[in-house]
């Protein structure tokens, strides 16, 4: 049975970057109204294995009880313990629901037999699943569900781990609280909002820059092997009940400019926790509420979500989200249309455009510039290379939410490792079929 933390809401139930490889290289019962499954005579395949089984934890039934979990996400997490955390994560940390639309707003499906070529030959996504560690994976265009499968036993009811695709859902309630002047500019400075801020390297950092992971703020993460991403997870995350340093001063300890604001890209996921600790300050509710409010219910999502939570309360803005697939979906048709659903605006149209381009005085930004591979950078969302505006929620483990506005294709990927040079040839031969 769930405890709840009766003063924050919590609910207790028992990641850095993949780079851009080179082109051709269960849910609690009864969360999920009635069978959502079954929009129609169609629905999603499933299949209780999957790409080198044995090694993913198929024999003891994909356990989820790793110690290791607890600790910083640089410690290492056997292979055989991923499939089931990451379907689990509530049942491992603490974390904070999301509750599903009063009224699910439901895809219709037509599926569709995907072919493209990989490496020299014709291929399915059937096959590139028996090739990849995916867990889950689903193919829409605008309100369509062309493809849906799951592997090693999970289902269209499990919650899946978002590791870092929640920076993305953070800069967009970002946007959104800036829309209805909660947060009067994306100009404005965090100690504005936050006392706690005042004075300090962070506090004085225009929440563009962090948006843009451009705070010019020293933060060891992936070339540091997680030295500082580690510190703020055992501080923040972790706590203890006879001391912590709490959310704000977890931060602040990192205080040393090594750049000005805005002229370097340096991925670091202590910024969405910054942004995420104003947004809690100027809307004077939780993450998880204002998500809730202003995105879960208008968009019909047809299953509870959950979000980590600190040992203070504060959601955990750069991982840690979960949600069912087609959830995920429906985030990714939001991007799609720009903001809007069903004819209404939810993130103002304009705050799309400036999250997903690069304006002519960040060229620092754009695509073949930040980050690994040919990505650029914008409000917490990275941009693909192309002459499209495409652009990917991404995560460490091959957590992937593809979108290309111009199609309204959206491809929902969940996986169990880094390494998967195949998905982005298929993410560009899915484009150029149904664009």
């Amino acid at each position: 049975m769930a405890a709840r933390h009766s003063d924050c809401g919590v609910f207790t139930r028992r990641a850095t970057l993949a780079g851009l490889a080179a082109a051709c290289g269960s849910v609690m019962a009864g969360s999920i109204p009635g069978n959502a499954a079954a929009e129609d005579s169609s629905g999603p395949l499933f299949s209780p294995s999957g790409p080198d089984a044995a090694r993913y934890g198929a024999a003891e039934g994909y356990p989820i009880a790793d110690p290791a979990l607890r600790y910083p996400p640089g410690a290492p997490l056997e292979p055989k313990y991923r499939v089931g955390a990451f379907s689990h994560g509530d049942e491992i940390f603490p974390t904070r629901r999301i509750a599903r639309a009063a009224s699910p707003w439901m895809f219709k499906r037509s599926p569709v037999d995907i072919r493209y070529r990989f490496r020299g030959s014709p291929s399915s996504l059937a096959e590139y699943m028996s090739r990849n560690p995916v867990t889950g994976l689903l193919v829409a265009k605008d309100d369509e569900i062309l493809f849906e499968s799951y592997q090693y036993g999970r289902t269209d009811r499990d919650r899946f781990f978002s590791g870092s695709m929640a920076k993305t859902i953070t800069g967009m309630l970002i946007g959104i609280a800036i829309s209805e002047g909660a947060i009067k500019s994306v100009d404005d400075t965090p100690e504005t909002y936050v006392p706690g801020f005042k004075g300090t390297e962070y506090g004085k950092t225009p929440i563009r820059d962090l948006l843009h992971m451009s705070s010019g703020v020293e933060f060891g993460e992936a070339e540091d092997n997680g030295r500082d991403l580690d510190r703020l997870w055992v501080d923040m995350v972790r706590g203890s009940r006879i001391w912590q340093k709490g959310t704000i001063k977890s931060i602040v300890q990192f205080n040393h400019r090594v750049a000005a604001p805005g002229t370097r890209f340096h991925y670091a996921s202590i910024e969405p926790d910054v942004v995420g600790v104003v947004l809690r300050y100027a809307v004077d509710k939780s993450a998880s509420d204002y998500l809730h409010e202003k995105v879960w219910e208008p968009i019909g999502a047809e299953a509870d979500a959950a979000w980590m939570v600190d040992a203070e309360g504060f959601e955990v803005m750069h991982t840690h989200f979960n949600a069912v697939l087609r959830d995920y979906a429906r985030l990714g048709r939001l991007f799609a249309h720009d903001g809007a659903w069903e004819g209404k605006q939810l993130i103002p149209a304009q705050w799309m455009i400036d999250a997903t381009t690069t304006r002519a005085s960040d060229t620092y930004l754009a695509p073949g510039r930040a980050g690994p591979g040919s990505f650029g950078y914008g409000y917490l969302v990275w941009l693909l290379p192309g002459t499209r505006r495409d652009f990917a929620f991404i995560s460490d483990y091959g957590q992937r939410i593809f979108v290309d506005p111009g199609s309204k294709l959206v491809m929902v990927q969940t996986a169990l490792e880094t390494p998967q040079n195949e998905v982005w040839h298929l993410w560009s031969a899915l484009v150029e079929q149904f664009s």
